[in-house]
């Protein structure tokens, strides 16, 4: 829904949907296989020409900052203006991110607000161009996601129909004794 929200609030051609192997600020947070993410992420969009998914940074593996793969998507697409997607929980924590300023330089940055993270301040960094979208604002994060799951409660509504499927068949997210 947040994807959606983007494309159509600032008239995108597409939205690049990006995974990481491993968030550089989330170094202990679990996550499923590689291939188990990439493989929910194809069945929630493949139906819907607005979004495709680049495998790049999960290709890379390991840490990789977001510099690296802005500077790899401007090889790829040179004659066109990049936006980077982040959720507003974010901000906060923006100018932790590796090479802040010169990837503040090099693309602009949308952020969603996320409920129970209200944004006061924009971060203090030199060049940042950011942009809000008004979207739906969903209540609800990856990790409550992934315990709503362990509990066996409903991930409808949350998660697009095929991506739930494809946890139950691949018992993700499961307790080892579950």
């Amino acid at each position: 829904m947040a994807a959606q929200d983007v494309y159509e609030q600032y008239g995108l051609d597409k939205v690049i949907l990006v995974p990481a192997a491993q968030a550089p600020l989330k170094p202990h947070e679990v996550q499923s296989a590689v291939a188990d993410r990439l493989a929910m992420l194809k069945a929630a969009i493949e139906w819907d020409h607005r979004f495709e998914i680049s495998d790049y940074e999960l290709q890379a593996g390991g840490v990789n900052y977001t510099i690296k793969s802005v500077r790899h998507f401007l090889k790829l697409y040179p004659n066109y203006q990049l936006y980077w997607i982040i959720g507003g929980d974010q901000l906060p924590k923006l100018h932790l991110w590796s090479e802040i300023e010169e990837l503040a330089k090099l693309i602009e940055f949308i952020f969603l607000e996320r409920p129970g993270h209200p944004i006061r301040a924009h971060p203090d960094i030199l060049g940042l161009r950011l942009h809000r979208c008004d979207g739906h604002l969903l209540a609800i994060s990856s990790t409550e996601l992934r315990e709503r799951v362990r509990k066996g409660l409903s991930l409808d509504y949350f998660v697009p129909h095929k991506a739930i499927v494809y946890i139950k068949e691949h018992c993700l997210y499961r307790d080892s004794q579950a």
